[in-house]
């Protein structure tokens, strides 16, 4: 790997991440995750990171050290750190309070947040992608933003904060994500790239119109597919997922939808209870742990397969995956969407050009 940039990827996961940097142009020199079934998954995929060093470990316990001699392997001019931290709980140690803001650096009750910062500022990269839940933006957790910037501040960097919808980079799902990316360089535009807008917008605003999921998972509906997780005949609640309309939820069979004889109360259910997906809208965001009848489902009446998860969170076809198919399903579901993460660490690569 002899390359101008490359990236130090945290907290991998399935590589949602990892890849959008591959299709960013930015190879990965070392991955690292706890998971065992995330690194074999990363492990599997020998064409995205035939040569990534990939980690398994609890970072807490990863010197920075490590990453820092991986890099300077590869002979790259400059690299940047990406990586979506885990964020609960928060800490109220460590960097978090006061302004001895390096004290609690190796305090083994530092969150994960703090370990990634620890790597930034240890390393000190040419930039950074940090990706999280929208919540974080929330008042209560005001402190962990303000002093996450306060940190990198003081490093040297200069950062935008991008409330993000997976739906305006490409991805066909309804997912909202929060990143806070920081360069040593200088940002050339005030946000990330947006490819596809609402589809009575396109035309106007010269965008595609938003990825579908009847477009997404075309082609993986034949038999080869089949996965006994996928079959819900005979189940409960069978009869009435098949009675709710593409598009649509429980309150369809509801007084509320003006349903006849109904079946259930609305607001009275988790609103993605027997959600069913259209193939001509996005979907909803693909979760890492549904409950049995928690969709989105198949507009066919069954249970998402494997393949069909992946390629909404836009995992390029034929990406690989280890575990049961209960790991497959949280790796899948944790991971940040490849053309969505693509366009942040794009952003990030052109300051630095």
């Amino acid at each position: 790997m002899n390359n101008d940039i490359v990236s130090v990827s945290l907290f991998s996961g399935a590589g949602g991440l990892d890849v959008a940097s591959v299709l960013a142009g930015i190879p990965v020199s070392v991955s690292t995750d706890i998971d065992s079934d995330c690194v074999q998954t990363l492990k599997l995929n020998h064409d995205y990171f035939g040569d990534t060093e990939v980690i398994e470990g609890d970072l807490h316990q990863v010197e920075s050290s490590v990453f820092k001699d991986i890099v300077n392997k590869t002979g790259a001019k400059k690299f940047i750190v990406i990586g979506g931290a885990p964020c609960q709980p928060f800490s109220k140690a460590g960097y978090w309070v006061g302004h001895e803001t390096r004290r609690g650096i190796n305090d083994p009750r530092a969150t994960l947040v703090d370990e990634y910062l620890r790597v930034v500022t240890d390393l000190q990269p040419d930039g950074f992608v940090f990706e999280n839940v929208e919540s974080l933006l929330h008042p209560t957790n005001k402190v962990i933003v303000d002093k996450f910037i306060e940190i990198i501040e003081e490093s040297g960097y200069k950062y935008t904060i991008v409330r993000a919808n997976a739906l305006e980079y490409g991805v066909p799902q309804k997912r909202h994500r929060l990143f806070i990316l920081g360069t040593k360089g200088e940002f050339r535009r005030k946000e990330p790239i947006k490819t596809h807008c609402e589809p009575e917008k396109a035309w106007m605003l010269g965008l595609k119109p938003y990825a579908t999921a009847g477009e997404a998972i075309a082609g993986f509906e034949g038999d080869e597919y089949f996965e006994e997780y996928e079959v819900t005949k005979g189940g409960t609640y069978h009869d009435d997922l098949c009675e709710v309309p593409p598009g649509k939820n429980y309150k369809a069979l509801t007084a509320w939808a003006g349903y006849e004889n109904p079946k259930f109360v609305a607001e009275k259910r988790y609103w993605s209870f027997l959600l069913k997906l259209s193939p001509d809208l996005p979907s909803w965001t693909i979760t890492a742990q549904p409950g049995p009848w928690i969709g989105p489902f198949h507009w066919d009446n069954r249970r998402l397969r494997a393949p069909e998860a992946a390629a909404l969170q836009t995992f390029p076809k034929g990406y690989r995956f280890h575990g049961t198919r209960r790991s497959i399903q949280k790796q899948i579901g944790n991971a940040v969407p490849c053309l969505m993460g693509k366009a942040m660490i794009e952003f990030v690569k052109e300051s630095l050009e």
